[in-house]
């Protein structure tokens, strides 16, 4: 799935097997059978071009990491101290993106509200009514936020192999 997801396009079994040779040696068939499979548990789809398919992925990495989040999350007896011991978990790094997840998904309508509620509003007072530029930036990153979430990805099209779904309940990375 990494050398799919990393093309973020549709590959042929070639196309995959030339770049796994840099690394190791590896055969055609070997390569065919992963994607078969892969196809087969639902995470690719497949278009055939001569006598050869095409195979592109179902949804994106970020949406299926954010598939298994959670449902890890959601099959915790406690969800709150769940979170808490993810959340102690995460670098500084993760903690800044996190926070600019939320601000994305919670959109400047989740702005707290001046402290002096009783003052009309410019556009109540006969001021022109604009929408701030960090607004529109925010609508553009959202929609992106957006095509990454596992919810903008149908059930059905989902990739099989949630954490669920195999042996010991921890995904494993698929060498195609």
């Amino acid at each position: 799935m990494t050398r799919v997801w990393k093309w973020n396009r549709p590959v042929t079994v070639r196309e995959v097997l030339e770049d796994l040779q840099q690394e190791r040696s590896i055969a055609y068939t070997t390569v065919m059978t992963v994607l078969d499979n892969l196809h087969q548990k639902g995470w690719v789809r497949r278009e055939a071009e001569g006598r050869a398919y095409r195979y592109e992925a179902v949804s994106t990495r970020a949406a299926y990491a954010a598939a298994l989040m959670n449902d890890a999350w959601s099959q915790s007896d406690n969800p709150a101290a769940a979170l808490v011991a993810f959340f102690g978990m995460m670098s500084d790094e993760q903690r800044q993106a996190l926070q600019d997840a939320m601000r994305i998904v919670q959109g400047p309508a989740s702005a707290p509200e001046p402290a002096d509620t009783e003052t009309a509003s410019g556009a109540e007072a006969g001021g022109a009514e604009s929408t701030p530029p960090s607004e529109a930036e925010g609508d553009e990153t959202a929609s992106a936020a957006q095509a990454e979430s596992p919810e903008s990805v149908p059930p059905s099209d989902r990739p099989a192999g949630s954490a669920g779904d195999k042996p010991g309940g921890t995904p494993r990375e698929n060498p195609a």
